[in-house]
C-alpha cells in the first residue's frame, strides 16, 4: 500500500454492508394498546363522602316508593248509617232540595212524636178519675186491692217499661221498707216480665200492674207466697222483712212506654 508523506501505512477496514429493504415488503409497526378511560377519582373529602351516600340513599328511597303500592286507609268494618249521611247522599244525587226535604221530614217526625206524647198525656189526665166509693177486690191468688184512682192511659204489656211511685210496709208492725212518694226519691222503673225486681217490689205487685193503667193508683195487700215468702228479705237499708210477712202497698203508675233496646 502506498504511504503518504512518510506516514505509516493505514490498514483499510472492511465496510459493513447495508441491506436496504423496500417499503413494499416492510412489516408495519405494532399498534399500541388502547388507553383505558380515566377512572373517576373517589371523593377525598368527608363532605363529598357524605353527599355521595345521601344521594345514593335518596335514589334508593325514591325507587322503593315507586315500587311500593299505596296503602289503603284502615276503616272500621261496622258502618254506621246516620241521618246526616242520608241527607248528604240525597243532596249529592238529587240536589239541595232533596236533602232539605229529608231534614224537614225528620223534623216533622220529631215534632209529631212530641205532639203525640203531649196528646197522650192530656188524654191520660182527662180520663183519670178518682174513685167515689172504694171497694175491696179479692183475686183468686189471694191478692186484695182497693182502687183509689182509675188511670186513663195505656196498660202495661210484657216487655214494657213501667215507672211507678210505691210505698210498702209490713202489715203486722207498719214498718216502711220502701217509699218514693216522700222526699226527693225518684220513682222506680221496671220492665214487665224482667227479673230481678227493684228493691221492695215483689211478684204480687207485678201481677197487679197488669190490670192497671197509666195514672191509676191502688192500695194492694200481698200475701206471703206472692211477697218474699218463707225466707223473708234483707233490702240492705236496715229493714229486714220477716218470713211469711203480709205486705201492704200503695202503688201509682206514672208512665207506660216501650222499653229501650
Amino acid at each position: 500500500m502506498a504511504t503518504f508523506f512518510g506516514s505509516p501505512p493505514i490498514f483499510s477496514l472492511p465496510l459493513a454492508r447495508t441491506h436496504h429493504i423496500s417499503s413494499s415488503s416492510a412489516t408495519p409497526p405494532p399498534t399500541p394498546p388502547p388507553t383505558p378511560p380515566p377512572q373517576s377519582q373517589p371523593p377525598t373529602s368527608l363532605s363529598q363522602i357524605r353527599t355521595t351516600n345521601l344521594n345514593e340513599e335518596a335514589v334508593q328511597v325514591s325507587t322503593e316508593a315507586k315500587q311500593q303500592k299505596p296503602i289503603k286507609p284502615v276503616t272500621s268494618s261496622t258502618k254506621v248509617e246516620s241521618t246526616d249521611w242520608i241527607a248528604t247522599s240525597l243532596t249529592r244525587r238529587f240536589g239541595l232540595g232533596a236533602g232539605l226535604a229529608w231534614v224537614g221530614f225528620l223534623a216533622f217526625g220529631v215534632i209529631s212524636e212530641q205532639i203525640k206524647t203531649r196528646l197522650e198525656v192530656s188524654q191520660q189526665e182527662a180520663n183519670t178519675r178518682n174513685v167515689e166509693k172504694v171497694e175491696e177486690v179479692v183475686l183468686p191468688n189471694g191478692i186484695r186491692y182497693y182502687e183509689l184512682k182509675v188511670g186513663g192511659g195505656a196498660s202495661p204489656r210484657p216487655g214494657d217499661l213501667v215507672v211507678i211511685d210505691i210505698m210498702g210496709k209490713i202489715e203486722n208492725n207498719g214498718e216502711v221498707f220502701v217509699n218514693t212518694f216522700e222526699g226527693e226519691k225518684k220513682p222506680l222503673a221496671l220492665v214487665m216480665g224482667s227479673r230481678p225486681y227493684s228493691k221492695g217490689v215483689c211478684e204480687g205487685i207485678e201481677y197487679v200492674l197488669k190490670t192497671m193503667k197509666a195514672g191509676g193508683k191502688r192500695k194492694v195487700i200481698v200475701p206471703p207466697k206472692l211477697g218474699f215468702g218463707e225466707n223473708g228479705a234483707d233490702l240492705g237499708t236496715g229493714v229486714q222483712i220477716p218470713p211469711f210477712a203480709t205486705l201492704e202497698y200503695i202503688v201509682e203508675v206514672d208512665k207506660v212506654s216501650i222499653a229501650p233496646a
